[in-house]
């Protein structure tokens, strides 16, 4: 029988045991703006290229700002990540109102596999057609979160998805050891020189298609782009000037 008789809805599981909605959703992961997340001991960043439809129009934003504590970056559906990034500030308002503390992502992570696992179980859904990155600092320090259409999620140390992200990831298990002791100027240069290896040939980082998000001990989740992006991209070749970095940046500020 051919394959499109077992991919009429998500309950329906072909002869070798595959959902192929559920590959067909892991598959427009693949095909989205690539995104980076790496941390430290005292910072997670995320980084991501940012894609516009036409050149008359402005590039999209692929970092959301979840709560004071979290943000995800996405790869995939933008209305799918919309709809789950309402979902995850739900969540924490909700622990925030009922324990008076940021929550904890272990469990904002687990929260949103449930939610990617509910339209894979009933007939006539369909998956989310994203894949999330996301960054956060709680009790027990910096994490990095991914979660795929699937329902799965892993925590992890670097992680990139996207369109070309296996050169990024590449780079990542080449500067793994490296990533621990790395304050938050040198995590964010990491970071980029990852997502530069996604880019077509011929193509470059600029101001105007990358976003970067951060946060840490003490420091909330914010998000850098357009001319804040920039004193980051002109040190990425380099090791030194991280102070002067710091100080050259004008951040921007996204509340909920």
């Amino acid at each position: 029988m051919h394959r499109n008789s077992y991919d009429n809805d998500v309950t329906v599981w072909s002869p070798q045991g595959r959902l192929h909605q559920v590959e067909y959703a892991m598959e427009a992961v693949k095909q989205g703006p690539a995104t980076v997340g790496v941390q430290s001991k005292t910072h997670a960043v995320l980084v991501v290229l940012t894609r516009s439809s036409s050149e008359l129009s402005s590039y999209l934003q692929k970092i959301k700002r979840i709560d004071q504590h979290c943000g995800i970056s996405y790869s995939g559906l933008m209305s799918d990540a919309r709809l789950l990034g309402r979902f995850m500030r739900t969540e924490c308002l909700a622990w925030r109102w009922s324990c008076n503390e940021s929550m904890p992502l272990s469990r904002l992570a687990m929260a949103v596999g449930d939610k990617l696992q509910t339209p894979t179980q009933y007939y006539g859904s369909r998956p989310y057609g994203v894949g999330l990155l996301m960054a956060g600092y709680d009790e027990k320090g910096p994490h990095i979160y991914q979660t795929c259409p699937s329902a799965n999620y892993y925590e992890c140390t670097a992680m990139a998805i996207g369109a070309r992200s296996q050169s990024a990831r590449t780079y990542l298990e080449k500067n793994l050891t490296k990533f621990e002791d790395c304050d938050l100027d040198q995590l964010i240069r990491h970071a980029l020189r990852a997502l530069r290896d996604c880019l077509r040939n011929q193509s470059e980082l600029t101001t105007k298609n990358c976003s970067i998000g951060v946060v840490g001990k003490d420091l909330p989740f914010m998000i850098y782009d357009n001319e804040a992006v920039g004193p980051y991209l002109a040190s990425i070749d380099t090791e030194g000037g991280a102070a002067q970095v710091r100080l050259a940046i004008k951040t921007q500020f996204y509340p909920i």
